[in-house]
């Protein structure tokens, strides 16, 4: 049966090209105000002007539900470490007595400290354990999360991450995207021997994730103490030869050239960003490489450099926005705060910002093609707000403003 959402005060279409926004491109909501959204088989069938959509063939038998408030396309997070076993209270609390990243890792905290528990950590709980984070997306609005591997670090637990990301797909309604991030960090049996441990993954385990199709993309991150720039490119053409879709984590903690890195080996999306240089923004624009901008990390780690926006918009270059929910430097789900300290502390307008949450977000996974923008044909992932004006979305924080999420056509959480 048609559903037809209507009622609407603000709605958000981004219709346009189907292709990732950049520059002033960022700024076109496409707000119709009074509007009204038809779906059938999980697509949407209409949307727009409310008096328009209600005269379309299927709204005379649809189901009606009239929502007020404000609609978007549901956010795409393309960039998560959702599956741990543990947070990472230790890390906090040094972090919160003075302790920086290099002394948290040198302590036995970081990336490393995930490993013990999630290479003990049965599949079965694993997955549940994701099922249950991924109903707190969908919560706030977020109908489509990239789902990292990262914190097993050998063949069995890394392959055990994406096998609970894909056990996990039939337990929750949130569309999981799954990446290989097994060269996330160098485990302790390899004692620091970052090329041994690349080798290790290129030979062994890349080829069985691509074997049992269990990733889409494969990223690395590219650091001072983890990989450098030329293992980064080597590695995702490797990836990209076997097929899978390279992303890289690159200029997080200082300028490597990780970003340009990434961009040589045709990287979908370059992740953090926080320290590039006009030379990496251009890399990314030749590239057709998006910047996915993670600034509630910055906020989470008490940084007071937050990735440089302005710039990399100023440039030409998408950017998406994303949680980086994990155990260690992002412990965040709720797209919402995204979009304020991507307002407040990187200075994107609320237009840009949402369009970073919505539409690129998609298109830094590859999906721009069905989701991410309310249009005739796309999937019909929508999320509604409790608010007058889109706005607000922006200038509140702290508690989710979401009413409802819509997946697939599907009313997926609701609230009463």
């Amino acid at each position: 049966m048609a559903i037809l959402f209507t009622g609407i005060k603000q709605l958000l279409t981004f219709a346009g090209d189907k292709a990732p926004r950049a520059g002033s491109a960022m700024r076109e909501t496409g707000l119709v105000k009074n509007a009204a959204v038809l779906v059938e088989g999980g697509v949407i069938a209409a949307a727009g002007p409310r008096a328009a959509v209600h005269r379309h063939k299927l709204a005379k038998k649809a189901k009606v539900v009239e929502t007020g408030g404000v609609c978007l396309p549901g956010f795409v997070d393309s960039h998560t470490h959702m599956v741990f076993a543990e947070p990472r209270l230790k890390d906090f609390s040094m972090r919160t007595a003075g302790a920086s990243y290099a002394e948290i890792k040198a302590a036995g905290g970081g990336i490393v400290s995930s490993i013990g528990a999630v290479r003990k950590q049965a599949l079965k709980p694993m997955a549940a354990q994701l099922a249950r984070r991924a109903e707190l997306f969908l919560e706030c609005g977020t109908t489509t999360a990239e789902v990292k591997s990262g914190y097993g670090l050998s063949l069995d637990s890394e392959l055990k991450m994406l096998r609970a990301v894909r056990a996990a797909k039939k337990l929750t309604r949130l569309e999981l995207v799954p990446t290989l991030l097994a060269a996330h960090g160098v485990p302790p049996e390899f004692a620091g021997d970052a090329q041994k441990y690349l080798d290790h993954i290129t030979a062994e385990i890349l080829p069985r994730a691509v074997h049992e199709k269990l990733a889409v993309f494969a990223d690395i991150f590219c650091e001072k103490g983890y990989f450098t720039p030329e293992q980064t490119t080597a590695y995702l053409k490797e990836a990209a030869r076997l097929g899978l879709r390279p992303k890289v984590h690159s200029e997080q903690l200082s300028n490597y050239g990780g970003t340009r890195a990434g961009a040589a080996a045709g990287a979908v999306s370059a992740d953090h960003a926080d320290h590039v240089f006009a030379e990496d923004i251009a890399a990314m624009r030749d590239a057709g490489t998006i910047a996915a901008l993670l600034p509630a990390s910055n906020y989470y780690l008490g940084l007071s450099k937050f990735p440089p926006a302005r710039e990399i918009i100023a440039e030409g270059v998408p950017v998406a926005l994303a949680t980086d929910f994990n155990p260690g430097t992002c412990p965040c789900w709720n797209m919402q705060f995204v979009l304020s300290a991507a307002c407040t502390h990187c200075s994107m307008t609320p237009e840009e910002a949402i369009c970073a949450a919505t539409v690129n977000g998609a298109w830094a996974l590859g999906m721009g093609e069905r989701c991410g923008a309310v249009m005739p044909g796309m999937q019909a992932d929508l999320a509604f707000f409790a608010a007058d004006d889109y706005r607000e979305l922006c200038y509140y924080f702290g508690a989710s403003q979401c009413a409802m999420t819509v997946k697939k056509g599907r009313v997926v959480h609701e609230v009463k």
